[in-house]
């Protein structure tokens, strides 16, 4: 075979595969069309639901409230048939800005125990006043039998917490403390007297205004 003919033979190879692609091209064309068409034909409800296939799914924005768990214990009560089991959840709800709640429910299981905690401790949510990353002043705040001593610290510092008393000033949002748990170690007491103290405290600019200062007296 002689050159021209090999020459000739490529341009009628590189001729058919360029038609064959433009006719695939037209072919998809015509078919986006026809469902173009289709789609505009169909009633409104079955666009949105056509749309809504098609349409990537958006990640849902995280929630800012977080739930962390301090104890399930197992619950036995005595009744005429015998015992009854359940299942108490303590669990501290806060955004990390200020807010913090404590929860406490019982229920035949576990996670619907949870669930029940949760939901009681958004309902009692409190909010602390917070002064450069920790609390304004010393504080004590007490719950039945337990006691919890928290005072001020230094950036830097950290969370100096243990049990109970530490996810609640987690969940707060306080970033620099130090803390004594006296009296009763029982998980609830110690958190609801942690709760106790941080209600309790009062800012700096309540203060003044009580005392009939500005902020600069009073801190100087």
């Amino acid at each position: 075979m002689t050159e021209e003919n090999l020459e000739n033979k490529v341009e009628e190879v590189v001729e058919e595969a360029a038609e064959a692609t433009k006719e695939t091209t037209e072919e998809t064309t015509v078919e986006e069309d026809v469902t173009e068409e289709v789609v505009e034909h169909l009633p409104a409800k079955k666009q949105r639901n056509r749309k809504k296939k098609v349409e990537t799914q958006e990640a849902k924005p995280e929630s800012e409230w977080k739930e962390q768990v301090v104890q399930i214990s197992r619950v036995t009560k005595v009744v005429k048939g015998g015992k009854k089991l359940s299942f108490r959840a303590i669990v501290i709800v806060g955004n990390q800005k200020g807010q913090v709640g404590i929860g406490c429910a019982k229920a035949a299981e576990v996670i619907i125990a949870i669930q029940k905690a949760i939901a009681d401790g958004r309902k009692n949510l409190i909010t602390v006043p917070i002064f450069k990353t920790t609390i304004p002043h010393p504080i004590t705040g007490k719950s039945g039998a337990g006691a919890v001593m928290l005072r001020p610290a230094s950036q830097g510092t950290g969370i100096i917490a243990g049990g109970a008393v530490r996810p609640v000033l987690e969940l707060a949002g306080i970033e620099n403390i130090l803390s004594k748990s006296q009296g009763s170690k029982s998980p609830l007491n110690a958190a609801y007297a942690t709760l106790d103290a941080l209600k309790s405290l009062r800012p700096f600019h309540e203060i003044a205004k009580k005392r009939g200062l500005t902020m600069a007296e009073l801190l100087n």
